[in-house]
């Protein structure tokens, strides 16, 4: 206690937190093991063995995986979503590739369609908890926003294999007949134009992608800060399609709209550490299990940006 009369003594504020520390924080309080994993992975050094076993808890024995590894789908029997967020986990660890994705090849040749393509949900799911816009449907229609990621996956990591080949023609001819989207599916035209070997095509397709992108307003390129929330199936902001500055979605943008949206990006974290989610709460643990999720991305994308997470 100071004496009477005594100057008092300024104490110094506490040193600021990074985002990168109440996203740690959010991450350990939240999260799936599997999320808690690709964290430490990702942003503390972390080994890649544990990620790998994590994943191991979601895979069956058709080589697919299931058991809610995407969220808005439940049970336990693989889907091509399951199957594709599997192989976005190995691609980050560095392992996609090897025994492993033959297998995975093996379950997507079982339930692709005659044309090689993908669909959303395979009637499998039937009788298990799904979101409501991903319905059963028998047959199921082929689906560039199932393939188009898990094509472009594999042809980044020179994955080779005879179901790839309907795939990518699939694929091509998906894009480059587009005339009406919605941003999700453009995501998925982005994730297969970045990793498609023709590279001149793939420049070409995505053009036209991105002028189609802003003649349909699937894009909102002067985001504001505000806080306004995020709706599912809502317009996109820029560094929700060019998630990487070496996207070819990213000569879409200005600059100026890139920053802005990257600013926005930054301004959403919210008090606990955590992003917020599009994904509408159809159930009970949806959101809680999407936004760690939502959070790695977020922090990801601020990084490849070269912004400081801390």
């Amino acid at each position: 206690m100071p004496e009477p009369g005594a100057t008092p003594v300024r104490q110094a504020p506490p040193p600021a937190r990074s985002a990168l520390f109440h996203a740690e924080q959010f991450v350990w309080l939240t999260a799936r093991v599997l999320e808690q994993r690709l964290f430490a992975y990702d942003f503390l050094n972390g080994p890649a063995d544990p990620v790998e076993t994590a994943l191991d808890a979601y895979r069956n024995d058709d080589g697919g995986y299931g058991h809610g590894l995407e969220p808005d789908l439940r049970g336990p029997v693989s889907q091509p979503l399951h199957t594709g967020r599997a192989l976005q986990v190995l691609d980050v660890i560095g392992r996609c590739g090897g025994q492993r994705v033959d297998r995975v090849c093996r379950y997507l040749t079982a339930v692709s369609a005659p044309d090689g393509a993908l669909p959303t949900v395979h009637p499998s799911l039937r009788g298990y908890p799904a979101a409501p816009w991903l319905p059963v449907v028998e047959p199921p229609p082929s689906s560039l926003l199932a393939t188009g990621p898990v094509v472009g996956l594999l042809h980044r990591n020179e994955v080779w294999h005879a179901w790839l080949f309907r795939a990518t023609d699939f694929c091509w001819q998906a894009v480059e007949s587009l005339e009406k989207s919605h941003p999700y599916e453009v995501e998925a035209a982005v994730a297969f134009l970045d990793a498609a070997p023709d590279r001149p095509r793939a420049e070409t397709a995505a053009d036209r992608l991105g002028r189609l992108v802003r003649e349909q307003r699937l894009v909102d390129p002067d985001p504001s800060a505000d806080g306004s929330p995020l709706v599912e199936g809502a317009t996109h902001f820029p560094h929700e399609y060019a998630r990487r500055p070496d996207s070819l979605a990213r000569a879409w943008f200005t600059d100026d709209e890139m920053d802005r949206s990257l600013d926005r990006l930054a301004h959403d974290q919210r008090g606990d550490g955590g992003w917020p989610t599009r994904r509408h709460p159809w159930a009970p643990g949806i959101t809680l299990e999407t936004r760690p999720m939502a959070t790695i991305e977020a922090l990801r994308t601020l990084r490849a940006y070269g912004r400081h997470i801390g």
